[in-house]
């Protein structure tokens, strides 16, 4: 699961949600080394949310790789309404109760827009179909955005929503692993630029 490059309103802490911003030459320069590492891996499929940010990332991978990347918009970033565009600061001046209740953990509907639960709903789906048409042992690679990246994540390892805050969140082209065990999903790694190390003397 891979974030985006550094677009323009990361810098400034925008809330972009489903808008539509340009990787900066810093967020392309951040995919190019990002995709060089995660080739190693070796995937065998990647596929992107159809934004921009995450479609360019994307297409840094898929020139190493030589892999054609599925854009999928269920793979997108979660549209926040009148929230989309405005700094955390504007957000707590202009609406503070709900901004309050977002950081309690409550369902909100930020600026409008759509609950975690329900992006969830849209993009566990498109990433489950995918890992179904992998080889055995096949790798994929999920290319997105924070906020989406960590509710699917929270939805493949059942964990209650109300928790999902607890995983924090990703630096932009910063990727989480996760691997298919007995018992379900695991998040191996998570927020890492590098390439996952063996675990030795784990509990098995």
């Amino acid at each position: 699961m891979w974030r985006h490059g550094q677009t323009t309103w990361n810098v400034e802490r925008r809330f972009q949600g489903s808008t539509n911003i340009p990787l900066t030459e810093v967020g392309r320069t951040q995919a190019r080394r990002a995709a060089r590492l995660l080739a190693a891996l070796g995937p065998d499929l990647i596929i992107s949310s159809d934004l921009d940010r995450a479609a360019h990332t994307a297409d840094e991978l898929s020139a190493v790789t030589g892999l054609e990347v599925t854009h999928h918009p269920g793979l997108r970033e979660t549209y926040a309404g009148v929230w989309q565009g405005l700094t955390g600061e504007e957000i707590q001046a202009k609406h503070g109760a709900e901004y309050l209740a977002w950081k309690r953990g409550e369902p909100v509907r930020r600026g409008g827009g759509e609950l975690e639960t329900e992006v969830a709903d849209r993009a566990a789906p498109v990433v489950l179909r995918a890992v179904e048409s992998l080889p055995d042992d096949g790798t994929l690679v999920v290319v997105s955005h924070g906020g989406a990246i960590r509710v699917t994540i929270g939805r493949l390892l059942g964990l209650d929503p109300r928790t999902w805050e607890a995983l924090g969140g990703l630096s932009n082209c910063c990727w989480s692993v996760l691997g298919e065990a007995l018992r379900g999903w695991r998040l191996l790694e998570h927020n890492a630029g590098s390439l996952p190390e063996p675990v030795l003397g784990d509990d098995d």
